[in-house]
């Protein structure tokens, strides 16, 4: 986030914690442990690496609600807030850094008008505390486009394993993780799971951030110590004895802006979203043009659309302003749903492949068999393919993945930028080491989670200050090149799932005694996720290919 916004969600980088109230108390907390369950909706870490605006003045309602008529929706929310906000120090920094930035929240509704309504209706249907609507102002501040280096993504911050177990759909076209209909629907099924485990809405707010068994695991800790067992008393990651706290924040500042110096704007009390069936597949750019509305603008209100077309497979809607949604679908049954797509006949050439044609048109190699009923992945010189094609160019779809990467990778981060083409065995670690950068920057300037994959053929982008280390050739060298001084280095390797002592020396070009001895481990030893291993390596050995 540009540094006028606040860091979100709940502070991912530990200086990212605002100053507490001058004075104010500070007890003895437990210490923080590391976050290592795989079913949170998400991983640690989260800093949001893309950005996105609200959607534009011509469609997000901007009437006051004396005007439209319309009570307020902030007095409905507020009616709704059940949850203790207490007199703890936790709390009271939080409140003290939104106090000193009034203007945080006020940007952040705006981001919200558009969805808030749609949210708060979907918590009440469940008689849920309407804390929970105000969830995603902690988790993206409601910015749908939101990536975070853990892999969650969408204004609820989901990663892939959860939104799996929770039947969001995912896919090359469409990312359900970020549409904001579909993604709210898996958010309260899963905070309605984890109440339902816990008997406690703090606990299982701690859960959504840090993981059930994270809480689960503090929980049988405390027992075993006949100490209180409620989220105050909890030891927790460091990130989620923040995460809860803020939002009782953001709910006690709802509940009374003015004593805080905050101004929210009213919303009207109204529905502003309409979910409109289309029948199939349907341009995006045809869709905008029915709908009357910019391609920008139906993207902002469709976050979940990757590409230049919606998901041939599903879900087949669009979601629209209100006052736009009866006009597009009279229109849209004009136009035959075998028209709502452009299509070509590409002749195959010689030495061309699926992936080759996929990849030149924009589309998956799933839908060109599918729409062709092809069977393996033979093809011959001279055959007659049927495509789906963009009716626009690729400039025209500007909110497309691949356009908002593009503009990610394009914004200035440095001095000089180097373009790195990715050789088999590279890693987001490997490759950040060699320019001497941190690996987290190199993802974020990438648009990346850490654990994304990477493969040969790809290309990453590099931010190097004057006098930083030379940019690496595009030919395969030893890192010696790249690191200046001495060739023998200290390391401090943190271990990863699945990592092994004879895995973690063949990375680095060391015997397994060696490592084992460095680090007084014996052989037979098991490694546990987020040790440190002290590795003592020759760069003039190690190759990243």
């Amino acid at each position: 986030l540009a540094s006028a916004d606040r860091p979100d969600p709940a502070p991912r980088c530990e200086a990212a914690v605002p100053a507490p109230l001058a004075g104010a108390p500070q007890p003895a907390e437990p210490a923080p442990e590391s976050d290592g369950n795989e079913g949170a909706p998400r991983a640690e870490g989260g800093e949001t690496l893309t950005r996105a605006a609200a959607p534009p003045a011509e469609d997000a309602p901007r009437a006051t609600p004396a005007e439209s008529g319309a009570p307020d929706l902030w007095d409905r929310i507020r009616a709704g807030l059940r949850l203790p906000v207490p007199d703890h120090p936790r709390v009271r920094r939080e409140l003290a850094w939104l106090a000193e930035h009034p203007d945080y929240l006020a940007r952040v509704s705006e981001r919200a008008r558009p969805f808030l309504h749609h949210i708060v209706a979907e918590v009440e249907a469940r008689d849920m505390p309407l804390e929970i609507a105000l969830l995603p102002v902690v988790e993206s501040a409601f910015q749908p486009f939101a990536y975070s280096h853990g892999r969650a993504a969408g204004i609820w911050q989901i990663i892939p394993g959860t939104a799996r177990r929770l039947g969001v759909r995912m896919s090359w076209w469409y990312d359900g993780r970020r549409d904001v209909v579909e993604s709210t629907r898996a958010a309260l099924d899963y905070l309605e799971r984890l109440h339902a485990h816990f008997g406690d809405w703090l606990l299982a707010l701690a859960a959504y951030n840090a993981g059930e068994g994270n809480v689960d695991r503090a929980i049988a800790r405390n027992r075993r110590r006949h100490r209180p067992t409620d989220f105050w008393h909890l030891r927790l990651p460091r990130e989620t004895r923040t995460y809860v706290p803020r939002l009782l924040a953001v709910a006690a500042v709802v509940r009374e802006p003015s004593r805080y110096g905050v101004a929210l704007a009213p919303i009207p009390d109204e529905p502003h979203l309409a979910v409109v069936p289309t029948g199939g597949q349907i341009d995006l750019a045809l869709a905008a043009r029915l709908a009357g509305m910019a391609l920008e603008d139906l993207y902002r209100y469709n976050p979940g659309l990757n590409r230049w077309a919606t998901d041939p497979r599903g879900p087949h809607r669009l979601v629209l302003p209100r006052a736009r949604a009866a006009a597009f679908e009279a229109r849209l049954a004009e136009i035959p749903p075998q028209a709502r797509v452009r299509w070509t006949r590409h002749r195959v050439r010689p030495g061309e492949t699926l992936g080759h044609i996929a990849r030149r048109y924009r589309v998956t190699v799933a839908d060109i068999r599918r729409v062709n009923r092809i069977r393996g992945h033979l093809i011959r010189a001279g055959q007659s393919l049927l495509i789906p094609v963009a009716s626009q160019g690729r400039a025209a779809y500007t909110l497309s993945a691949e356009a908002r990467r593009a503009r990610l990778r394009a914004t200035p981060r440095g001095d000089r930028k180097v373009v790195h083409r990715v050789r088999r065995g590279d890693t987001l670690w490997d490759i950040a080491r060699a320019y001497g950068v941190s690996v987290r920057r190199l993802a974020r300037w990438n648009g990346l989670a850490l654990r994304d994959p990477l493969r040969p053929g790809d290309t990453l982008v590099v931010w190097l200050r004057d006098g930083a280390a030379r940019a690496r050739p595009a030919r395969p060298v030893s890192l010696a090149a790249v690191l200046p001084g001495e060739t023998r280095r200290t390391i401090r390797y943190v271990v990863r799932r699945g990592d092994s002592l004879s895995r973690i020396a063949r990375r680095f070009r060391v015997r397994v005694r060696d490592l084992a001895r460095w680090n007084g481990l014996r052989l037979s030893d098991y490694l546990r996720p987020g040790q440190r291993l002290k590795v003592h390596v020759d760069v003039t050995r190690l190759g990243a290919g």
